[in-house]
């Protein structure tokens, strides 16, 4: 019965979900003509041979160009057989070799019925990609079933709001921290509908984390002004400059990545405290406000310390190379936490803490007072 009564909560919001990714499936972005080579087609292709006569090694660098001859596998030249150029640029990161049998992701350009030139964009690896995602659905599914299932309508119903709402709004040049913080706000709201459905633990939980998800913003904005540190130096962002996006802020973009990317973590803890004080309750349902809300903050306290450090890896886990480096090169401790980009990681990770530390009483606060006394009738 009483699975009966929780499915029968999350009925609705599940429903609302399945009509947000119908529409997001059909809603355009808005740049599906910007494309750099409108005379050109995108497919993959199979190496049949390589040519590396025209490489030049010096060192560790590699320049100059190879050439493959490749067979097309689709779009209009399906099956043709073609001399595809590779371009090395001496870099590691970027450049890339093929081998006869490697499956390749090429551009190409043409003029009517003609090709006229081949280029090598990558190595494809869509499929593989879509093995991975797929083996992390279906053990998804065969653990946490019907809760899996609404997890990965979650799951995919936020990469197309990233993609198909939060992007294109950035690159009209709307406001990223409003946009962001709508954006936050609206998924905090339905993923714990999903988990709760529409009862007061997603009010207790959804308050504790846009609470925290505000803090973060303010302290956000608030340090990225004090230590000086403009949205640059985000990877890629100078390239949107040069395309013609002068008028983005890249600074309020860089506040707005730092509530957003922390907003996952938030919402995590909001749960583990709102379920906690909701247990609490349940077990003892005389108990007072002022009594759950103690129990929320001893939970808290323990979950605070551990998420804080799994905010940290993540940050910084992409950063081991420059860490190396600067241990290589005997940079001294204060200067190297004195440099932008490390200034920049660190509000992105003690700001994102900041949020992870004031959810945990928020919540214990909300769900103390909405789980006790007249507070209970809803759940």
């Amino acid at each position: 019965m009483l699975q009966k009564i929780k499915e029968s909560k999350t009925l609705g919001p599940v429903l609302l979900w399945l009509c947000l990714l119908a529409v997001l499936l059909v809603l355009p972005t808005g740049f599906e003509s910007a494309l750099s080579y409108k005379n050109a087609d995108r497919v993959d292709a199979v190496v049949l041979s390589t040519d590396e006569s025209d490489i030049v090694d010096t060192g560790l660098v590699r320049s100059g160009e190879q050439r493959c001859q490749v067979r097309i596998l689709a779009g209009k030249f399906k099956g043709t057989e073609t001399t595809a150029v590779n371009r090395l640029n001496g870099s590691l990161a970027e450049d890339k070799l093929f081998a006869p049998g490697d499956r390749a992701f090429v551009v190409v350009s043409h003029s009517g019925s003609e090709i006229t030139t081949v280029y090598m964009t990558d190595h494809f690896r869509l499929d593989k990609e879509a093995w991975l995602a797929g083996l992390f659905l279906l053990l998804l599914l065969l653990f946490a079933r019907g809760t899996g299932l609404r997890a990965i309508l979650s799951f995919v119903d936020t990469v197309l709001l990233l993609w198909k709402v939060l992007i294109p709004s950035l690159l009209k040049g709307w406001n990223p921290i409003w946009v962001s913080m709508g954006l936050v706000l609206v998924l905090t709201v339905l993923v714990l509908s999903l988990i709760y459905g529409w009862d007061r633990r997603c009010l207790a939980a959804t308050s504790g984390a846009a609470l925290g998800i505000l803090v973060t913003a303010v302290l956000g904005y608030v340090f990225t002004d004090l230590f000086q540190i403009h949205g640059a130096v985000m990877e890629s962002s100078e390239s949107l400059l040069y395309a013609g996006y002068q008028h983005l802020d890249l600074t309020k973009i860089f506040v707005a990545s730092i509530f957003l990317g922390s907003s996952g973590a938030v919402m995590d803890l909001s749960v583990d405290i709102c379920s906690a004080v909701y247990e609490v309750v349940e077990k003892k349902p005389g108990i007072t406000a002022k009594e759950a809300i103690a129990s929320g903050f001893a939970v808290g306290r323990a979950a605070c310390g551990s998420t804080t450090t799994t905010l940290l890896l993540a940050y910084s886990g992409s950063y081991i190379a420059l860490l190396m480096v600067f241990m290589a090169q005997g940079t001294p401790v204060a200067l190297m936490l004195n440099y932008k980009y490390v200034a920049a990681e660190i509000v992105h990770t003690i700001v994102g803490s900041f949020g992870l530390v004031t959810v945990a009483p928020l919540t214990a606060i909300t769900s103390g007072l909405l789980m006790t006394g007249r507070g209970r009738g809803g759940i």
